[in-house]
């Protein structure tokens, strides 16, 4: 009976011994600290036009999984092909000046190390600003099957732009105060992703944000953050708030309707008797993507979902026109 009490005992601590060793490599990072975020340029021939006008585009791109996204469905390297070949043709058709992305993946098993920023911005955008928030060994999301758990996934949010972006701030916001200790272990970071672009010589501020998704006290927390960051930067410069922030608008508690109420802050691809959608991508529902803007600095021209992005993402893309006053 004892050898028996021993050996179950050496199982038990041989399977404890191998769960806090898989933990510990499940939950640490890819990168070092000072790889989750960075600006870069590359050597283009063709630099843009001192336009007058000029376009935004805020795009949640699911990393191309299309309405496959946090689903367990099998996703074959030719749908993010098919994807990919759908963005680059739509993106090439709208020529926006700005592109801000949020869930894009830049070295990710999941999406077969593809790097979607590089592959998009090689399209005429030379100037990138990248802000990671996701680096892992192992991502339990979908729940089932386990298997798609395994591979490594570097993912954040991007900015790209045809002009000079010149700053760049990654900050991050808070996280569920009660969440177990294994959730905050594989939590997907929620950030304001803030740069400073430089439109012929004149300064404006963007800041790219996706706000949580599953607990709306957070998510509540997490935009009165982001509201002072707009604030500090509103009076001082043209500045554009944009991104996904999971807040619906036909929702009369969200959070999002504080922005709505916001004097002098306008709002692009909006009318609040007619709401365009833009998730889910399959057949719209609800919107929660948005582009601000401060009106006494940017003059509105025009704006308007992007519906022909079709299926790439779960999410439809938001596109605004303007000029700077």
């Amino acid at each position: 009976m004892k050898r028996f009490l021993k050996l179950i005992f050496r199982v038990l601590f041989l399977l404890i011994l191998v769960f806090v060793a898989f933990y510990f490599w499940a939950s640490s990072p890819t990168l070092n600290d000072s790889e989750y975020i960075s600006l870069s340029k590359i050597d283009v021939q063709n630099q843009p036009k001192n336009d007058s006008i000029f376009s935004i585009v805020t795009y949640n791109i699911g990393y191309l999984s299309g309405m496959t996204n946090n689903r367990p469905i099998a996703k074959p390297k030719e749908l993010f092909d098919e994807n990919l070949q759908k963005v680059l043709d739509e993106t090439a058709k709208v020529n926006p000046t700005i592109i801000a992305f949020q869930e894009i993946d830049y070295d990710a098993n999941r999406s077969y190390h593809i790097n979607q920023e590089e592959q998009i911005a090689n399209l005429g955008f030379p100037y990138r600003a990248r802000s990671i928030n996701w680096d892992e060994h192992y991502v339990p999301f979908p729940y089932w099957p386990i298997s798609m758990h395994f591979g490594k996934v570097v993912s954040g949010q991007s900015i790209i732009s045809k002009y000079p972006i010149k700053e760049q701030q990654r900050i991050v916001l808070q996280r569920v105060a009660d969440a177990p200790f294994y959730r905050n272990a594989f939590y997907l970071e929620r950030l304001a992703q803030v740069v400073k672009v430089v439109l012929n010589n004149q300064e404006i501020m963007v800041i790219n944000v996706h706000l949580e998704a599953f607990d709306k006290p957070t998510r509540v927390k997490q935009f009165e953050e982001v509201i002072k960051f707009f604030n500090q930067y509103k009076d001082q410069y043209p500045t554009i708030l944009l991104g996904d922030f999971n807040s619906e608008a036909n929702d009369p508690s969200a959070i999002i309707q504080k922005m709505f109420a916001m004097k002098n802050v306008g709002n692009a691809a909006f009318n609040a008797g007619k709401i365009e959608n833009t998730f889910d991508s399959k057949a719209p529902y609800k919107r929660i993507d948005y582009i601000f803007y401060t009106k006494n600095s940017i003059e509105y021209i025009s704006g308007k979902v992007l519906n022909d992005f079709g299926e790439a993402s779960d999410h439809l893309p938001v596109f605004m026109e303007f000029k700077l006053r």
